[in-house]
């Protein structure tokens, strides 16, 4: 997977007829979906059929099941993503009739143009900081248009077109997506290594992010979390360029510094110095870090402050995102898309506040690690977080665009656990819901961490817990 350059952004309503391929992705069906309320003319493919695909077929969509050069049909522009193979017919056939191809990011940026964007970038919290951005904005009378990497829970959304003229949208660093963006306003919310597969080290990270913060528009602002040294230094590069910066965290110095935070059930508080407390329904103390940076970039769209509040208490969070699942026997599941060792922490320690709150008995973890790459450079820290946890329930890698590779496995992340954590190692993915059931015991907490099909393992483990 190559990195992404930018290039010339052609505006939305010069891009003719649309196909997509891939189409029931989460990022490719939010800009399908937007583009179709924008009166564009779409098609596109996707290996099997889904309810995105249903729903874009209900908004005047053309879709297929499968892949086949005759569906790119009448098409003036092809929108593909990093994970569509050269070989792939559809697009052999677009290059072969000389029709425009662009990445997912280019038509992205494509919806943007126009508008006041607002990007949101980070190695963790892009999803939770856009979604809670996102229904603030909405409360608050903006009505964005949007395009989040998860879904919304009140909505089951991660894509619309709002009337307003402010388009908030994730900005990807994985494969160099957010280069295609030129926004009115930049959030990073901190920068880690990942994606070492696609960067090769650390230092080409923080490259990239540099020059993410050189294509913030001239007059723009950037919002950078105080708590992480490398964002801090990007401030300073943006201070450079005459941009304004607003800081937001626990340091002190902060421009909006959090102070007081507190569990509350499934949610906290805090207060914002100078600005009062902040409720949520949403728990973790990174959670009253990503609102703060909600509260930065709504000050600096000049947005109600006491309406945006509000719409952070009414926040109901993003799938995926500490999602609970139920409740059986006794035991509540909950779900989570962490898949980075920092990640993995910041969950398990949301939940052991949870935890402590409602007398839990233990944390029964269940991490499946995605990429053999990420498993092959983290395992050691990603035992390390699971640590945070009573048992640890580790499957087997879940590869997704990637080859095995030679001795990565979860087993290297089980063994890495420490030894006062219960720790199994389930390489059978079919008979995790078994070896989960038989380990739980009534007020014990269940959490599914990771980016893989481990999502789908909570039903399961309710229905077998209920049965017993």
């Amino acid at each position: 997977m190559s990195l992404i350059n930018p290039g010339e952004i052609v505006p939305a309503d010069e891009l003719g007829a649309v196909h997509f391929i891939a189409i029931g992705g989460a990022g490719m069906s939010g800009i399908a979906r937007i583009m179709l309320k924008r009166g564009i003319a779409v098609s596109g493919s996707d290996a099997r059929d889904s309810e995105l695909l249903g729903q874009l077929s209900d908004l005047g969509a053309k879709v297929f099941v499968g892949h086949d050069a005759a569906y790119v049909g009448d098409a003036d522009t092809v929108v593909v993503s990093t994970a569509i193979r050269d070989t792939n017919p559809e697009l052999v056939a677009a290059r072969e009739r000389g029709l425009r191809v662009l990445h997912r990011s280019a038509a992205l940026a494509s919806l943007m143009a126009g508008r006041r964007a607002v990007a949101v970038a980070g190695t963790h919290g892009k999803t939770t900081t856009t979604s809670m951005l996102t229904v603030a904005l909405q409360h608050a009378g903006a009505d964005p248009s949007y395009c989040i990497g998860g879904q919304l829970v009140t909505t089951g959304l991660g894509a619309d077109e709002g009337t307003g003229d402010v388009f908030v949208a994730e900005a990807d660093e994985s494969d160099g997506s957010f280069l295609m963006y030129t926004p009115h306003i930049a959030v990073i919310t901190n920068v880690e290594a990942d994606h070492l597969d696609n960067y090769g080290g650390f230092e080409k990270v923080k490259e990239n992010f540099a020059r993410f913060v050189e294509r913030i528009e001239p007059g723009g602002t950037l919002v950078a979390g105080a708590d992480d040294p490398v964002a801090m230094e990007l401030a300073a590069q943006a201070r450079g360029r005459g941009l304004t910066v607003v800081t937001y965290g626990e340091a002190a110095g902060a421009d909006l510094r959090v102070t007081g935070f507190t569990p509350r059930g499934l949610g906290s508080r805090f207060e914002i110095e100078g600005l009062g407390e902040v409720t949520l329904g949403v728990p973790g103390r990174h959670n009253a870090l990503n609102a703060t940076a909600v509260v930065a970039v709504a000050r600096a769209l000049g947005r109600d402050l006491a309406e945006v509040l509000r719409g952070l208490t009414a926040f109901g969070g993003a799938m995926r995102r500490l999602e609970p699942k139920g409740k059986a026997g006794g035991v509540e599941v909950f779900d989570s898309y962490a898949h980075h060792p920092t990640e993995l922490s910041a969950d398990l320690e949301a939940t052991r506040d949870y935890a402590d709150q409602i007398g839990a008995a233990r944390i029964v973890a269940v991490f499946q690690p995605h990429l053999y790459s990420r498993t092959r450079f983290f395992a050691a820290e990603f035992g390390e977080a699971l640590g945070l946890a009573d048992v640890a329930v580790v499957l087997d890698v879940y590869g997704a665009r990637e080859d095995p590779e030679p001795g990565v496995t979860g087993e290297l992340v089980a063994d890495a656990v420490p030894a006062s954590t219960e720790t199994v190692y389930a390489p059978v993915w079919d008979e995790v819901p078994e070896t989960v059931t038989a380990l739980a015991r009534p007020g014990d907490v269940v959490i599914t961490l990771g980016a893989g099909d481990v999502t789908l393992l909570g039903p399961k483990i309710l229905d077998l817990i209920a049965a017993s």
